[in-house]
């Protein structure tokens, strides 16, 4: 967000929320999907702490200088407008920011969409009933037009001792690769020329579901690694597949990569 300016007072206009978003890219999707649902439910999102009725911080609890960013970010959100909920992975160690904080909004943990958007229709009403028409059918994105990140899953099924993901943000739950193709789809008909495919760990993509079967364009696809890169490489855009790991079937992709169908 731009530097805060003199709060204007009476403001008789739609409700605005500001939005502070920090951390992996998988963040970012996070803070794009709350964001779009704040702009159907018909909200504004504001561009500074002074034209904001109150303002979420998407934080990071990754490593300490990423913790020390988000609980700066959260002073200043406080400080330049006093209304704030925070949301995130380090939401899910509420008490370190509640020490300084103690009078936030709400505080959540990641990926908890409904939580955020009821916390914000809680402290500040939803202007109006949605109107679905009035936002791109991509939703709204915080990238450059030419390129989008695609998240196929959540979380994390290994418990490396040196890694705090799943304490952070849950074991593995993919998303089924049909309604991964459809947002894909949709992204590339916006303008889209670059898929960048991110998850905790692309590579074990479908396990939790049993690599379910589901129908795209008239073909069969498991929810599976190889098969989200074979159905991706049918549209025609760079296919870039992100925090891939050296799984015995990760073979697989090397020849699309070969006809160009995956960026290597």
């Amino acid at each position: 967000m731009t530097p805060p300016k003199a709060r204007t007072s009476a403001r008789a206009h739609t409700p605005a929320v500001g939005f502070v978003s920090l951390g992996c890219p998988k963040a970012l999707v996070d803070s794009e999907r709350i964001i779009t649902e704040l702009k159907l439910r018909g909200y504004d999102i504001a561009p500074d702490y002074a034209s904001a009725d109150l303002v979420v911080v998407n934080t990071c609890g990754f490593i300490e200088s990423a913790i020390d960013e988000s609980l700066q970010a959260i002073d200043e959100a406080v400080k330049e407008n006093g209304r704030v909920i925070v949301t995130g992975c380090l939401g899910t160690h509420p008490e370190r920011i509640l020490a300084k904080h103690p009078k936030l909004l709400a505080i959540t943990g990641p990926h908890q969409y409904q939580t955020v958007l009821a916390a914000v229709n809680q402290h500040l009403p939803q202007p109006h009933d949605p109107h679905i028409d009035l936002l791109p059918p991509q939703g709204i994105r915080l990238t450059p037009r030419h390129y989008a990140y695609l998240k196929i899953s959540e979380g994390c099924n290994n418990k490396c001792s040196f890694c705090i993901i799943p304490s952070l943000r849950g074991l593995l739950a993919s998303r089924p690769i049909d309604d991964v193709m459809a947002e894909a789809q949709r992204l590339v008909a916006a303008g889209v020329r670059e898929l960048l495919v991110i998850s905790q760990d692309t590579s074990a993509y479908g396990a939790d579901l049993r690599y379910q079967k589901a129908m795209y364009q008239g073909v069969e696809y498991q929810t599976r690694f190889i098969d989200l890169a074979r159905a991706l490489g049918t549209l025609g855009v760079w296919v870039r597949m992100h925090y891939v790991y050296p799984y015995p079937h990760v073979d697989q992709v090397l020849p699309l990569m070969a006809e160009g169908r995956v960026l290597p």
